[in-house]
């Protein structure tokens, strides 16, 4: 096993990277509270491949459990959900000590964590993430949320878990596309974190792409040391002096807003793709981001079998989307984007016809 520590101010908590750990969350989750009731909050896809087995470890531990599930995918991640939720623990007696385990991907996860950090102000959570994208970025760090109809995420919390619990071995039943697409929020990281994790992605990107499980623990491991390490250095997106925390989301800008004028149609990394490289041309033009870097990283990104381009028809859509997005200030848009590799800088004075540019550029790329 693994485990990366999260030092933060109120308090650090443990990523464990554990094959088979699903059988010891219980054991672990004892050592944190003593509530002998716990829910667990995951979706009808998830549940029945793994609801069971984290089920079993608590009651070994003495612990009783709730199951809650909601239909997969992003419309479940609303405040609509979120009150079939509260009513639920409402009838359950969840009381304030007692914790919400979120079984499943980045959607149950960031929903329950909403739900743990909202119902009596407040309760224990933990994370036990079943995607690849949920264990690389969405259950670390303490973001929750949900999204208005208007934009993804915009109403949320912060909300630590006690730790969170990643068994590997959950990845033999996920889809290969939604394993592919994870694999966009690895390379963000590389991108942010510079030369020694990008070279890695380019040493073993055949490895990956072809779904080598035997590289998974190390991709997991080096994915949340560089995001505990940003997190730690700037929990809540308040650092003045450098971008800080909001590094962690470039090719979210655009990206978000593809995804929600797609209607939530692409995969969450997919979308994040297409936002990297829009979001690189904007850099290219407007912050001296060097072409050279830029191929680099396209390069690798099509080695992994991520999205380039798309047929994106609605241009005027993904830009009005754009304002809806948490950095937006006023009326002035904010990116985040690379002046290169392990550089990440505020972008908050491109043109109009530059944004539209990289966002065309997303479609006619040569």
């Amino acid at each position: 096993m693994d485990t990366v520590r999260v030092p933060l101010p109120d308090g650090d908590y443990d990523i464990h990277i554990d094959p088979g750990g699903l059988g010891r969350v219980g054991s672990a989750l004892a050592t944190h509270c003593r509530s002998t009731l716990a829910t667990i909050i995951s979706d009808e896809t998830v549940a029945p491949l793994y609801a069971e087995r984290l089920g079993r470890s608590l009651i070994d531990a003495g612990i009783e459990y709730t199951l809650m599930t909601i239909p997969p995918g992003e419309p479940s991640k609303s405040l609509d959900m979120a009150s079939q939720l509260y009513d639920e623990l409402a009838a359950a007696r969840h009381a304030r000590n007692a914790p919400i385990i979120a079984l499943g991907g980045g959607v149950v996860g960031d929903l329950a964590g909403f739900v743990a950090a909202t119902w009596h102000r407040g309760v224990p959570f933990v994370q036990c993430p079943t995607t690849l994208e949920a264990m690389i970025d969405a259950a670390v760090g303490g973001k929750t949320a949900v999204n208005h109809r208007l934009g993804k995420n915009l109403i949320g919390a912060f909300h630590q878990p006690l730790f969170v619990m990643v068994d590997p071995d959950t990845l033999v039943t996920l889809a290969n596309r939604d394993y592919t697409a994870a694999l966009a929020e690895s390379v963000k990281h590389a991108v942010i974190s510079g030369e020694a994790f990008l070279a890695w992605h380019e040493q073993h990107a055949s490895d990956l792409r072809q779904h080598d499980l035997s590289y998974v623990p190390e991709l997991i491991r080096r994915n949340c040391e560089i995001k505990a390490a940003i997190v730690a250095a700037d929990e809540r997106e308040q650092s003045e002096s450098s971008v800080g925390r909001a590094a962690l989301n470039f090719g979210h800008t655009i990206g978000h807003a593809i995804e929600s004028s797609a209607e939530y149609k692409l995969r969450h990394g997919e979308a994040v793709a297409l936002g990297m490289v829009g979001e690189m041309e904007l850099a290219v033009r407007c912050m001296g981001f060097l072409n050279s870097d830029r191929l680099r990283i396209e390069r690798l990104m099509d080695a992994l079998g991520l999205p380039l381009t798309s047929g994106i028809k609605e241009i005027s859509l993904v830009y009005e989307n754009l304002f809806v997005d948490k950095k937006a200030m006023s009326d002035r848009l904010r990116f985040v984007v690379p002046r290169g590799p392990g550089d990440m800088a505020w972008l908050d004075s491109a043109a109009k016809d530059d944004i539209l540019h990289s966002i065309q550029w997303i479609v006619n790329r040569p």
